[in-house]
């Protein structure tokens, strides 16, 4: 059984039954870790943070700002100047028409890229060589010579200002950008140095149409501006010049098409009229026309005479046919048209009914054989046979006209069939005919036409005219349009400030280090319990900063603050443990546990500092103790408590080191020996200060914090990255450790005294200073 009694002759503090807790009941206590959803207050505008972290790595913006601007500033007063001569074009639309009729495709689809064609045409590597020709530049510089394309190190650092001024004057400037010149594919023909020549020359120029307008400027850049306004006015003769020559011969090609269709098309046409000669010849086709209107208009009366004929003898054969059905009925008979109309027949009847009546009154006097009868009856007779021989001639003579009109009939059908067949026949020479007529004037039309349009494009050979016109012909630039000294100094300071502000941006983005106290509460959700200034080692009297020794005023107030802001973290009544641990090590926690429980002992509570650290304690060289008997001797039963805990030059401080080291740390401050050891201090101290290893490093730390009442978490400012810490808290908050809160520690309030200005400024050091020498 160990035996955690304390000696009184040890100096340490018996049992204080019914002492008053060291803080006030009323003190509200800290939420350990509140959510990351809770709302943070808004401590400073963002812009003022923004100012803050530009001060903070403001040499390296400077250092960024100076090597942009001083290499601008270098290129802009040692580059060459170079001069830019233009030429400005009127181009106007020319739309050839080398034939008279629609061409397959519409001219005006085709308008839209004439104008690009003839920028690339300016372009091109044969008016390039055409205006290098004329102005025999083959062997002038930059075209030709000799140059040194050999490596060398003053050319090199003499053009990376150019280069680097050219990237940002390019990314910086504004406005339409000149189209780029192509250099296009060389000839076959071409050898490496006139390849190279005319590389050179296309480099230099641009192109540049004027928006909404058919003008286009051609620019040259050279350092010579006598030879480049020497240029880009030859250019724009030799182009114009190559236009006229294009002209000229797709006038002279078209000229000869035409010849040669022309000689084909009187070949056909010959060809055409003799054949239609011939069939006239042997169809006796000479008066075609003429006869076959002949026998049109026979056809037409025949064909007249035949419905005339038909219709007559429709009329003639039903009286025939009529008379023929009557022929057995006198009386009937004596009705039909033909027999009243005969003035002979009516007669006959008159005298006949005229004897009849005689007949009868004489038979009343006379006797059938009286001579008055008798010659009466003779009359009678011979009245009677002549009425029936005139209507037998009367049926006769009817006959006779239908039998006329039918042979009429036959006779006309017969000759328009015959007048038909002839038509038929003369139809078929006709269409003949017309097909070799119509070849004949189909080919003389179109020979005509080309005949036409060669005497026109052989008179338009002869014109020599240009649709493009010299506007303003260059003359010599008297200022050089690079370098613009006052744009790129100002694109430098404007370029310079921007990447320098970038960069610093980048790197603060990038940088993942906890450096404000903010970024606690933010990503680590722990309250902020003080920031520790960092000090020189060189300022200090001894190797360990304490506050019971000679430290800066600053160092041990913040500690006084941090000591504040402990003490009311919690309402609890009684003995409290408290836990310093770190993320990682080198973070100071030692430094912060001794001088924390210094600062209880100097509030007059009773602290005691325990090194819980046995891999690599620092009580025992910070307090200039031994090392052993220690806790490690403690929990394996070696020594007494009152053997392990040693009575500091601090009043109301008690620290026991680590001891020995053991093999088997975290089983010792893991198991009930310990736990035991921590409920039984209870009764003697006020306060426990834990002195614990690294989160990350070791599990101790974890172990010790489950059994303390809280765990004060140290950051080392722009040493620890926020991923970590947040997994050192993740790794605590598993078991079940409380926080009372974070301390930022070795802040370097000297060089970034703007960045940290909201949490301590450099009056308050001043303050301290003059407290102290008063």
């Amino acid at each position: 059984m160990a035996d955690y009694s304390f000696d009184a002759e040890a100096g340490t503090p018996g049992p204080q039954p019914g002492r008053e807790p060291a803080v006030a009941p009323s003190a509200a206590r800290y939420n350990p870790r509140p959510d990351h959803n809770d709302p943070v207050d808004d401590v400073d505008t963002p812009l003022l943070d923004y100012v803050r972290v530009l001060y903070k790595r403001r040499w390296t913006a400077f250092a960024v700002f100076m090597l942009i601007v001083g290499t601008v500033t270098v290129y802009t007063f040692t580059a060459t100047p170079i001069f830019e001569a233009r030429t400005r074009l009127l181009i106007e639309a020319d739309n050839q028409n080398i034939v008279s009729f629609k061409a397959v495709i519409d001219g005006d689809q085709t308008r839209a890229d004439y104008y690009q064609t003839q920028y690339n045409i300016l372009q091109s590597r044969a008016l390039a060589r055409r205006t290098i020709d004329k102005l025999k530049l083959w062997d002038t510089m930059p075209f030709g010579g000799k140059t040194d394309d050999g490596f060398s190190v003053t050319r090199t650092l003499a053009g990376a200002p150019a280069l680097i001024a050219a990237t940002i004057a390019q990314v910086f400037s504004s406005g339409d950008t000149p189209p780029v010149a192509e250099h296009g594919i060389p000839d076959a023909d071409e050898t490496a140095d006139e390849t190279r020549a005319i590389d050179a020359f296309a480099s230099h120029l641009t192109v540049a149409p004027i928006r909404n307008s058919r003008l286009v400027d051609i620019r040259y850049e050279l350092p010579d501006a006598r030879l480049a306004t020497s240029i880009v006015n030859m250019l724009a003769e030799n182009y114009i010049e190559q236009s006229l020559e294009f002209k000229f011969m797709a006038s002279k090609e078209a000229s000869d098409w035409l010849g040669d269709r022309l000689g084909e098309q009187r070949q056909q046409l010959e060809q055409s009229e003799a054949k239609l000669q011939q069939y006239r010849e042997q169809n006796d086709a000479i008066s075609l026309e003429d006869r076959e209107n002949i026998v049109v208009q026979k056809l037409t009366d025949l064909n007249g005479a035949v419905t005339q004929a038909r219709t007559e003898r429709f009329q003639k054969e039903a009286l025939f046919r009529q008379l023929e059905s009557l022929r057995g009925d006198s009386a009937m008979l004596d009705t039909f048209p033909a027999i009243l109309t005969n003035g002979f027949i009516q007669q006959q009847k008159t005298e006949l009914a005229q004897l009849q009546s005689q007949y009868a009154q004489l038979g009343d006097k006379f006797g059938e054989r009286h001579p008055e009868m008798v010659k009466l009856r003779s009359a009678i007779q011979v009245t009677q046979t002549k009425v029936k021989g005139e209507i037998a001639k009367v049926v006769q003579g009817v006959k006779n006209e239908y039998l006329a009109v039918l042979a009429k009939e036959n006779s006309l059908a017969a000759a328009l069939d015959a007048q038909k067949r002839d038509a038929l026949a003369m139809n078929r020479k006709a269409i003949d005919y017309s097909v070799l007529d119509r070849e004949v004037q189909s080919g003389r039309q179109l020979y005509d036409s080309l005949l036409q349009r060669a005497k026109e494009t052989g008179v338009s050979t002869e014109l020599k005219t240009s649709n493009i016109r010299v506007v303003d012909r260059a003359e010599r630039p008297l200022n050089p349009v690079s370098p613009q000294k006052g744009l790129n100094l100002l694109l430098a300071l404007f370029g310079g400030s921007l990447a320098a502000c970038g960069l610093v941006f980048f790197f603060e983005y990038i940088d993942s280090r906890i450096k404000n106290p903010e970024e606690i509460r933010i990503h680590l959700g722990l309250p902020h319990l003080g920031l520790l200034p960092a000090l020189n080692a060189k300022t200090l009297d001894a190797n360990y900063p304490l506050v019971s020794r000679a430290v800066p005023g600053n160092f041990a107030e913040a500690f006084r603050a941090i000591r504040t802001n402990v003490l009311f973290s919690s309402a609890q009544e009684g003995s409290r443990s408290i836990v310093v641990t770190s993320t990682g090590p080198g973070e100071g926690k030692s430094m912060v546990a001794s001088n924390l429980a210094i600062s209880l002992a100097q509030a007059g509570q009773r602290a005691l500092l325990i090194d819980a650290d046995m891999r690599k304690p620092k009580a025992h060289e910070i307090f200039e103790l031994a090392r052993e008997p220690g806790l490690s001797n403690l929990l394996v039963g070696n020594a007494k408590a009152s053997e392990a805990v040693r009575k500091s030059d601090v009043v109301n401080l008690w620290v026991m080191p680590s001891g020995h080291a053991p093999p088997n740390p975290a089983e010792l401050l893991g198991s009930e020996r310990f736990q035991s050891f921590l409920g039984s201090l209870a009764d003697h101290f006020d306060w426990v200060v834990i002195d614990s290893p690294p989160v990350m490093a070791v599990t101790d730390a974890a172990l010790v914090a489950h059994h303390a009442t809280g765990v004060v978490f140290v950051v080392g400012a722009e040493m620890t990255s926020r991923h970590a810490a947040k997994n050192a808290i993740d790794q605590l908050q598993r078991v079940h450790a409380k926080f009372v809160g974070a301390v930022l520690n070795r802040v370097d309030l000297q060089r970034n005294s703007y960045y940290y200005s909201q949490y301590y400024r450099r009056e308050y050091t001043q303050y301290y200073q003059n407290t102290l020498a008063s």
